[in-house]
């Protein structure tokens, strides 16, 4: 059953869409439908709502692609996503044997990383897919059917093929700066972060990268515990409020 389908020229994205899916979410379970999609405006981006209305986001859909191609021999190349990808999706795909790359923020870096590496899968968390074998460019029905064709080929529900994915806590701070600046640059910033990467050993991660259109430094930590990766955001985020001062 379809909804948020009535235009009137303003209100789109307006609490529908893959951006907003709480109504799904509640729809799916209020009509007990095994699966719910939710397209962005322009139909680029999908993410999945599963029968008990949880979200099932780019990181997973890829995870669901991309282990169903393998497992038939039809997977060619790494998965490619990006450096916020999930650090769940990296393991859960190693853990199947299957090589992971990460590119910057952006379709386009996802999709030149594809061709140089010769792979047909990669996407970002925000549901922005791309299945070079099926289409050249990012396609929410095409990644949703794809998805769909998973659950018919193995009759397992969605929340059953996105369940070995286990996702890690992520924390993203936002630090404003009075000047935006390059973070790996910063001798006290670099410090503060090799502090915090030997804390986590290898079942965390740390981003920190420039915002490109306003003075914000993000600031993004994962760990397999979220009040350690809260206290490792917290720390970093210090540490470039300093180094601007």
């Amino acid at each position: 059953m379809p909804i948020g389908c009535s235009p009137n020229g303003r209100n789109i994205n307006d609490g529908c869409g893959s951006l907003h899916p709480e109504l799904l979410q509640l729809t799916v379970t209020g009509v007990r439908a095994q699966v719910g999609v939710a397209l962005d405006g322009d139909g680029d981006r999908v993410v999945l709502v599963d029968h008990l209305g949880r979200i099932v986001d780019g990181d997973q859909i890829l995870y669901i692609l991309a282990r169903a191609r393998h497992e038939v021999g039809a997977l060619t190349g790494p998965v490619v996503g990006t450096v916020m990808s999930n650090l769940g999706l990296e393991v859960a795909l190693r853990e199947r044997g299957i090589e992971f790359r990460r590119a910057a923020v952006g379709d386009r870096y996802v999709l030149s990383l594809l061709r140089e590496t010769g792979g047909m899968l990669g996407g970002e968390t925000s549901g922005h897919i791309l299945c070079l074998d099926r289409t050249t460019t990012g396609d929410g029905l095409v990644s949703a059917l794809q998805v769909l064709e998973v659950m018919q080929h193995t009759g397992r529900s969605l929340a059953e093929l996105a369940a070995p994915m286990r996702k890690f806590p992520q924390v993203l701070l936002n630090v404003r700066v009075a000047e935006r600046f390059n973070p790996s640059e910063v001798p006290s910033v670099c410090a503060a972060v090799a502090r915090v990467e030997s804390k986590l050993g290898s079942t965390g991660r740390v981003v920190l990268r420039a915002s490109g259109t306003e003075p914000v430094i993000r600031v993004m930590v994962e760990s397999r515990e979220e009040a350690g990766a809260k206290a490792a955001a917290a720390e970093l985020a210090e540490a470039v409020r300093t180094a601007t001062r």
